[in-house]
């Protein structure tokens, strides 16, 4: 796996599209939260607060995630690799979690430099410092899970077909529907919106921004990596045979 994992962020990084995704991530992000005259504006918030910025990337990364991966297998699959990496000393589980921690480890690496900010609001805070670390640090944990979760149903879309823009846009829905959609429709369900507004990636990500970190917002979102990675396995095996 280990060499499968290797030969994916080579690809990554010996073509523009390693470099793209990041510039891709870190300019959008520099634009609203500290160029754009917008409800996002850092600067114009009068707060050190990277509130703006954990609210922004989710919705950025729904877009950019399933632009990484959905070249994933649809791209072996189009090539007719697929059979070939099929014959390699790996299981299919080995082979999906090379895919998905490449495209992961890719994304983590985009989210790096934007530490920056945190030192910056740091640094010019009034007081210096004045700023909520646990929140901050609670953020970018649940925002790696956040990742982790996208990245999984990014890999799962692109076994679906074998065009890429069909991969990426089944897996912006399917991102879309499972961070936004669940608290989008729970005000129609009454006395059990509570329920089924937890079904959703945005209530465990905002119960994590809080600084506080749940085991059962760690579960969720390792539950969801994982379901997606296993109907991942289940369909290359039924492509397998």
């Amino acid at each position: 796996m280990k060499a499968l994992l290797l030969r994916e962020i080579k690809s990554f990084f010996g073509s523009p599209i390693g470099y793209l995704v990041i510039a891709i991530f870190l300019l959008l992000n520099g634009l609203f939260l500290w160029v754009f005259d917008n409800g996002f504006n850092i600067l114009n918030s009068g707060f050190a607060d990277m509130g703006p910025f954990f609210t922004l990337s989710p919705w950025i990364l729904i877009f950019l995630i399933p632009a990484v991966t959905m070249r994933s297998f649809s791209d072996e699959k189009k090539q007719g690799t697929l059979e070939l990496l099929f014959t390699k000393p790996l299981s299919v589980w080995e082979i999906v979690n090379g895919k998905f921690l490449g495209a992961f480890i890719l994304i983590v690496l985009a989210l790096l430099p934007t530490l920056i900010y945190v030192a910056v609001l740091s640094h010019f805070g009034n007081p210096q410092g004045n700023i909520d670390m646990g929140s901050t640090m609670g953020s970018y944990f649940g925002l790696l899970f956040l990742i982790a979760g996208y990245t999984a149903i990014g890999i799962f879309s692109s076994t679906l077909s074998e065009n890429q823009i069909v991969a990426f846009i089944i897996a912006v829905f399917l991102c879309f529907v499972l961070y936004f959609g669940f608290e989008g429709v729970s005000a129609l369900f009454g006395a059990n919106s509570g329920i089924v507004a937890k079904i959703g990636m945005d209530y465990h990500f905002k119960s994590m921004s809080r600084g506080v970190i749940d085991t059962r917002d760690v579960l969720y979102f390792a539950s969801i990596a994982i379901l997606f990675l296993s109907f991942t396995v289940y369909k290359l095996k039924s492509l397998k045979w």
